[in-house]
């Protein structure tokens, strides 16, 4: 595991702050194959608008933002909920754009934004988590390691980088007490 000083949330403030940051672990995880729901070639100022959106959900409250960060301070990576807030559909939310810049992959910093996601979740009263990834792709094993349940496969669902289609898998996992019990690994802030 890579010595990540910590996995926090971030207001709608602190994300407007770094939004330099997050939009280099953007361009960086599209630069290398991973779409994230991007085609290159990708301007900046559509990755730029893509995290205007997201940070109003943030301060809406219909979004909640991870990032992991060095122990040093730089972002490493990033990972979002989206809590569904229609009536009947309070109890879940959908995981999204998980995604670790290049130079940190492969050091279980993903695994624990999904962790912390699933804390969140938890916090906000979630009990059911949904998301969709590329199937055969790096991201499906992890997810598969983690407790997530295959639902389907759909052909030719979403395009990559270069606009090809390829097949997207979802999936969904059910959130119980067995993790909660070992602890937080979220910081919060005073507020939350």
């Amino acid at each position: 595991m890579c010595s990540v000083a910590r996995i926090h949330s971030l207001t709608a403030a602190e994300a407007r702050d770094a939004v330099d940051d997050l939009t280099r672990i953007l361009q960086d995880a599209v630069a290398s194959g991973v779409s994230l729901g991007f085609r290159t070639p990708l301007e900046e100022s559509a990755v730029r608008r893509y995290w205007q959106g997201a940070i109003a959900q943030v301060e809406a409250g219909a979004r909640v933002l991870l990032v992991a960060r060095a122990e040093e301070g730089a972002l490493l990576g990033s990972a979002q909920l989206k809590l569904e807030t229609t009536p009947n559909a309070r109890h879940r939310a959908e995981v999204q754009k998980v995604c670790v810049v290049r130079s940190a992959r492969g050091q279980g910093i993903g695994a624990q934004l999904l962790l912390a996601i699933e804390e969140e979740a938890r916090a906000a009263g979630r009990t059911l988590l949904v998301l969709e990834t590329r199937k055969d792709g790096v991201a499906e094993g992890l997810y598969r390691r983690l407790g997530y349940q295959e639902v389907g496969v759909i052909p030719g669902h979403a395009r990559t980088v270069d606009g090809s289609l390829v097949t997207s898998i979802f999936f969904y996992r059910t959130l119980d007490e067995e993790r909660l019990a070992a602890g937080s690994t979220v910081e919060r802030d005073a507020s939350g």
